[in-house]
């Protein structure tokens, strides 16, 4: 069996654009993309700890070493520039595989530099 759980996140990421003339998704600068080891295209949940929304969307890239977190499209309803999300990522994996799991965690500075990145839950 198959089961969804936790892959990884970017936690307190402040929001630098919101930009709703753009087709959708939220553009993240590739430095952090690495961090978190998430993917261009990756369905991710975001989490607005200003307002409480919580929706899904895809990523994009942003330019390196900008710290560009930027929500596009219907999702730049839903955020306001200065705004603190978690960006959220899941995977399927078998059961063997979500127990030896360790999720990768990146926190940010208010200024979308990196503070602290960990492996695991526990």
């Amino acid at each position: 069996m198959n089961i969804t759980m936790f892959y990884s996140k970017i936690h307190r990421a402040t929001v630098t654009d919101a930009n709703l003339n753009y087709v959708g998704s939220i553009t993240i600068d590739r430095d952090l993309l690495e961090a978190a080891n998430m993917r261009v295209g990756q369905k991710v949940d975001i989490v607005n700890n200003n307002n409480g929304e919580r929706f899904s969307t895809y990523i994009i890239p942003g330019e390196r070493g900008e710290r560009d977190i930027c929500l596009n499209g219907a999702a730049a309803r839903k955020v306001q520039k200065g705004d603190k999300i978690i960006i959220i990522a899941y995977a399927t994996m078998t059961e063997e595989e979500a127990d030896t799991f360790k999720p990768k965690i990146v926190i940010l500075e208010d200024d979308n530099s990196i503070a602290q990145e960990f492996e695991g839950l526990e």
